[in-house]
Order: structure tokens, then sequence, then C-alpha cells
């Protein structure tokens, strides 16, 4: 039995899932999506970055962002949910090559179903 049917997201729990990526927990991560869920990072060879699909794949995506960015945090987030598609809006800092701050602005666009992520397709700006 689907355990989403007659629950929503709420903007409460929208900003959860975008706080569990300040907690460096992939298991914590992964635990807001569907099992047939997906995550696009905003970086990689596939056409919507480097794509995993399942919760399983998700953990891992998640632990290898954390192992890129061993420092790196979200800032500023900005959460909105309308039914079931989400944004949020944040500020990503990381420790640059020379060690200073990096600061990146991005987005993420969301699909919920019931008061789980379906879909997390993640963008950020490229300084240039």
């Amino acid at each position: 039995m689907d355990q989403t049917i007659g629950r929503t997201m709420t903007l409460a729990r929208a900003t959860e899932f975008g706080a569990a990526w300040n907690s460096r927990d992939p298991d914590l991560i992964a635990s807001f999506f569907t099992e047939d869920g997906s995550y696009h990072a905003s970086v990689g060879p596939d056409h919507l970055g480097r794509s995993f699909f399942g919760r399983e794949e998700i953990r891992r995506g998640a632990k290898a962002f954390f192992e890129r960015f061993p420092d790196g945090r979200f800032e500023n987030l900005k959460v909105q949910v309308a039914g079931d598609i989400g944004t949020f809006e944040w500020d990503f800092v990381a420790s640059g090559p020379d060690g200073k701050p990096l600061t990146t602005a991005g987005c993420d666009i969301l699909a919920f179903r019931g008061d789980m992520v379906v879909t997390k397709n993640a963008f950020r700006k490229q300084r240039g």
C-alpha cells in the first residue's frame, strides 16, 4: 500500500528536507525520497547533471556530494511548496581551491508524492 496516500507536502516538511542537506547525513536525505525517487545533481555527464535513481543511489549520490565538498553548506534557503511541486533557492558556500570561501547561487525544482520527494533537480549559477 502507498503510504503517501492522504498526506501532502507541507512547507515545514519541505524545509526539513532542505535542512537535511546541511546535516551531511546521506541516510537522512534519502529518507525523504520515495523508493522510486530521482536526484539530478547540478554537475555531471548526464543531460540533467549526474542522475541518481532509487533511494539507495540517491544515498550514494548525497554521500559523493559531501565527499566532494567536505565543508560545504547551504545558506539563505528559500522554500516554496505549491501542491505537488516546490522550489528551493539557496547559496552554497564551500572552500575554494585557495581555501577561501566560495559562494554559488542555485535552485532546485522539486516534485512530491504525498509528503515525500519524487524528484530533486538541482541547478546552479556558473560564474564566468
